[in-house]
């Protein structure tokens, strides 16, 4: 069995465009949690039903409920970053983008880089970005959810990089080539 060194080697040479230091499948096993640990057991169960809520809210289109809850939830627990991640996810969905990203800088800084929240709240700030046309900040919010674990990230970072578009760009006619080649005698 491969140790994680040999991976990260493997990784490097099979996949030179990935963030440094993400190897694929290397955490699988440990599940991405947030630490709350510091926070009073009995607001965090009520925050966590009151979040619950929310995304219910939320996915039966009842977005007004879903901003309340989240909003009631950071009220109980304002230093928890995952129902500002909620929140900012209504607020995206109801086009209100720069309350969305105010609240997913919030989430990240709460989170302190790490857990869940800030890999979410990553990628989800990195695709607001991307839609805005700010692909530097937003390839720097994909490696971050990379490198917390997120294969989704890991592909978008790849795909914001224009060394590994060439690369790719290509590779892809080299192997394209191999496969057809009549074409090349035409």
């Amino acid at each position: 069995m491969a140790s994680a060194h040999d991976k990260a080697v493997l990784q490097a040479i099979f996949n030179p465009t990935a963030p440094s230091g993400d190897v694929p499948g290397l955490h699988r096993d440990e599940e991405l949690n947030d630490n709350d640990s510091g926070f009073d057991t009995e607001l965090l169960k009520q925050v966590k039903d009151l979040e619950s809520q929310g995304v219910s809210a939320a996915e039966a289109g009842d977005l007004q409920t879903a901003l309340q809850l989240f909003s009631h939830a950071i009220h109980v627990l304002p230093q928890r970053a995952s129902a500002y991640n909620n929140r900012a996810q209504a607020l995206r969905l109801q086009g209100d983008t720069a309350g969305a990203l105010e609240d997913l800088d919030r989430a990240i800084s709460l989170s302190g880089g790490t857990g869940r929240t800030a890999c979410q709240g990553h990628v989800q700030r990195g695709l607001l970005r991307r839609l805005a046309g700010q692909d530097d900040g937003a390839k720097e919010d994909f490696e971050k959810a990379a490198a917390l674990g997120s294969e989704f990230a890991r592909q978008q970072a790849v795909t914001l990089n224009p060394y590994a578009a060439l690369c790719n760009k290509m590779l892809s006619e080299v192997i394209y080539k191999m496969r057809n080649p009549v074409s090349d005698m035409l």
